[in-house]
């Protein structure tokens, strides 16, 4: 296996991580607020705050290592990406302080407040609809390179298909895996009512899930259809990914075994997700930028390889602890302490 191939095993692993993580805490924090908006706080609200309160502040140190690893692996990300991602990342470190700032003064405040509540959950949707539109750019297509750099085109990237088809996948994305969790977690508090809620809103969101990532399929017919070609290369991937959310769904509507409904609803998405990435192979930005012309030098990519190892290694055992502790103690679950 090349240094190119085993530094994307790498970033990609920690993207992924993130996005099931982070897609737990966003949808969360949404339906926290709509709760509150719609009068059945009383239901959800426990059950989600316990969730939220140890882990918000660690979901983004998955973030903070792919950032990292994608230009320390691939310098020339910077220059591709640098400047076209300007005002999407901006809008999304705006979301994140948003978020933190909100949920600090939702949860430590001498009182809760319905605004504090509604701007997190808002934010929480909007921030995997901004990194989402990297997903739109680097299929190519919305960049032109010029002697100045490249420079994004911006009516053609808001006014693409593909974009708003890979933007509303991913807020559906987010409320799926956050419902089909908190279900699980619901359920291990002993909370019925709860339970009985997120199952309901798990299984609302599932064939909006089913169809908006059949439509990006579709879209990349006319976008780019050399990678929709590695994608059908793939088929068998996207069927296990696809059995799994059957699978999923069916512990659901059975009620029963939630447990199972969330192993299957991670391998679902590491499948799909893991598929989506191989078939991407070898463009970091198509057509423009490979894995191979950005690639650092060996020397570098030993030691980050190294260093991303030794982090993950060290990251693992510290979320088992929060997790341990905390989400799967079961006086905890059940607010006993």
């Amino acid at each position: 296996m090349s240094y190119e191939i085993l530094g994307m095993a790498v970033l990609w692993t920690f993207l992924f991580g993130y996005v099931m993580i982070a897609s737990i805490d966003f949808g969360a924090g949404f339906f926290n607020a709509y709760s509150k908006l719609t009068g059945k706080e009383h239901i959800l609200t426990k059950v989600i705050q316990r969730y939220l309160s140890p882990v918000w502040e660690i979901t983004n140190v998955f973030l903070v290592f792919f950032f990292v690893g994608i230009v320390g692996f691939f310098p020339s990300t910077a220059y591709y990406y640098g400047s076209v991602l300007l005002v999407p990342v901006s809008i999304a470190l705006i979301l994140l302080a948003i978020r933190g700032s909100y949920y600090a003064f939702e949860t430590y405040g001498p009182t809760g407040h319905n605004g504090y509540a509604f701007m997190y959950g808002v934010s929480g949707l909007l921030f995997p609809a901004s990194l989402s539109v990297v997903f739109a750019i680097s299929e190519g297509g919305f960049i032109e390179i010029t002697d100045s750099g490249p420079i994004l085109d911006y009516w053609s990237l808001f006014t693409s298909p593909l974009t708003w088809s890979i933007v509303v996948l991913a807020v559906v994305a987010v409320l799926y895996i956050s419902a089909v969790f908190l279900t699980w977690y619901a359920d291990k508090a002993g909370d019925t009512n709860a339970t009985n809620l997120m199952r309901k809103y798990a299984l609302i969101w599932a064939v909006p899930l089913i169809i908006t990532a059949g439509g990006i399929i579709y879209e990349l017919r006319w976008h780019n259809p050399d990678h929709l070609e590695l994608i059908i290369d793939l088929w068998w991937m996207f069927a296990i990914s696809f059995i799994f959310f059957i699978g999923s769904v069916y512990f659901l509507i059975k009620k029963k075994n939630y447990g199972w409904s969330v192993t299957l609803l991670f391998g679902q998405f590491a499948f799909a997700f893991y598929a989506y990435g191989i078939s991407k192979y070898p463009y970091l930005l198509y057509p423009h930028l490979t894995v191979h012309d950005g690639f650092t030098n060996d020397t570098m990519a030993i030691s980050l390889i190294i260093v991303f190892i030794l982090g993950f290694v060290m990251l693992v055992p510290s979320l088992y602890l929060v997790f341990r502790l905390f989400l799967f103690d079961k006086r905890y679950i059940q607010g006993d302490k």
